[in-house]
């Protein structure tokens, strides 16, 4: 058994000695055999983003089989907004890759992610996870290359007040326990996210702590590897779930929201990209970064306004995206520069082993595993992301960067080195849902292209977007707290 198989935490993978990718029905009809597997569930991510469920309990060897080729039917107008009641029913099918043990239920049972497919047995076209397929194809087809991305994951727990060792407002960052709290519900998230199929890097606390009355919230982040989108996406929807299930057994609530409480910390969804072709890193050389890259940035600058649409979902989103919260608001892009919207962090280019032998002068040259990491990273999004449509919508980004012919122009004019905020004519992101949706039915054109995007989804979220009703929300609600507040409530589980 390869050490790919002997390390990997998903059991299945283990117990088959094989990839997720590689799953037949017969392998997890024979793991459901071996492991006295009772019942199972099928997930799928509706029009909302979140994941659903339907139970299934296994009444015969026939009956699995026939589940697991056919799917099962499911009211599509309860899921999707724009799927109208006449013509409601869908297929769902489960994916036998996503196939994990679920880590939570006291019976022996086994979940699969499925895909969405209509009356005539053809995918669904405004399903979150077929638009996300769509285009990673498009930009396939067009450029030969595909989006691979990891995202970073902030969140809050609530719990009473620790009167021995109390947090410190606004520094949390990496801190550890006793002085950061919660940190066992964040282990415990990462086992079983990484049990289901997450590929997890790391995870740890973050920068925001907040006191309010009794009530302590502190601020924690899982960060993610680079896998195709497709899988990127999966992974982030599950992980919340797991998140909310892990908090709950402990009496903890956990909330993703973009904003708490105004002047803290709010909760971003931090996204990193890298453009791969033939199993290579195109984002950057032993020269640094390349020009392949640089017309992925501008493409993302370019459009960055309508990816709010995408990724700033409800109005507390832009109570986050002001000045002087490590948010950003200005449209430009830099180096390890936290104030852009667009940054490039380090990728280990250049080092080699130096830091390896200097940290540890035992061992030889050449000893350690180096590759080329470099991504970059778009800072805007939020918990409050449809997380399908906002990779399908970087996807698109990318390749509207990577075909316009100023991209090198655009990249280099708006590349900064000072404080974004103090930069004076950069364009600004929308301050509100409503001006969000007015810019993505100003680009719906570069989203409907090749049909990724179809245009009854795009006039159903411009739709929603505008009905907040949010234009100049933050100047209508400075110094109202309890107007404040009520809204921060009334979004403070979305995602």
């Amino acid at each position: 058994m390869s050490d790919a198989i002997a390390l990997n935490p998903n059991k299945l993978v283990r117990a088959l000695g094989k990839p997720a990718a590689e799953f037949t029905k017969k392998d997890i009809v024979r793991f459901i055999e071996q492991n006295d597997i009772r019942m199972f569930n099928f997930r799928y991510v509706a029009g909302d983003g979140r994941l659903k469920k339907l139970n299934f309990v296994i009444n015969s060897r026939e009956h699995l089989d026939k589940v697991l080729s056919m799917g099962e039917r499911v009211d599509g107008s309860s899921l999707f907004p724009f799927v109208s009641a006449d013509s409601s029913d869908l297929y769902v099918v489960p994916r036998y890759r996503t196939a994990f043990v679920n880590p939570f239920s006291e019976v022996p049972t086994l979940d699969f992610i499925c895909s969405f497919y209509n009356n005539q047995g053809e995918p669904l076209e405004s399903a979150p996870e077929y638009i996300l397929r769509k285009a990673q194809r498009e930009l396939k087809e067009k450029t030969g290359c595909t989006l691979e991305a990891l995202g970073e994951l902030e969140y809050y727990l609530f719990s009473e007040v620790d009167r021995i060792y109390p947090i410190v407002e606004q520094k949390g960052y990496h801190e550890s326990h006793p002085f950061s709290k919660w940190g066992l519900v964040r282990r415990e998230a990462m086992q079983v996210i990484s049990e289901m199929g997450g590929k997890i890097k790391y995870g740890h606390a973050e920068v925001g702590n907040i006191i309010s009355g009794d009530l302590e919230m502190v601020q924690h982040e899982i960060e993610f590897l680079p896998v195709p989108i497709e899988d990127a996406a999966d992974q982030l929807v599950t992980a919340k779930w797991a998140l909310r299930e892990v908090a709950y057994k402990h009496g903890l609530e956990v909330s993703f929201a973009p904003k708490i409480i105004v002047g803290h910390a709010g909760s971003g969804l931090h996204v990193h990209s890298r453009l791969v072709k033939d199993g290579v890193n195109l984002m950057a050389d032993e020269n640094g970064l390349t020009e392949t890259a640089k017309k992925v940035i501008a493409g993302y600058l370019m459009c960055s306004e309508s990816l709010t649409a995408f990724g700033n979902t409800v109005p507390t989103s832009f109570l986050r995206l002001v000045p002087h919260q490590e948010a950003p608001t200005s449209i430009c892009w830099g180096d390890r520069n936290r104030s852009v919207l667009v940054r490039v962090p380090l990728g280990w280019t250049g080092v080699g082993d130096r830091m390896l032998r200097d940290a540890n002068p035992l061992e030889p040259a050449g000893s350690g595993t180096f590759e080329n990491n470099q991504t970059v990273e778009i800072r805007s999004p939020d918990g409050s992301a449809n997380v399908h449509l906002l990779l399908a919508g970087l996807a698109v980004a990318a390749r509207y960067g990577l075909e316009h012919p100023d991209a090198l122009k655009i990249a280099e004019e708006l590349y900064i080195r000072a404080d974004a905020t103090k930069v004076p004519g950069l364009k600004q992101l929308p301050a509100s849902c409503f001006e969000a949706g007015e810019c993505l039915g100003r680009d719906r054109a570069r989203y409907e292209e090749g049909g990724v995007f179809p245009a009854g989804l795009l006039d159903s979220l411009i739709s929603r977007l505008q009905s907040f009703d949010d234009l100049n929300m933050s100047e209508k609600l400075f110094g109202n707290a309890d107007s404040l507040r009520q809204l921060v409530q009334r979004n403070l589980h979305c995602g």
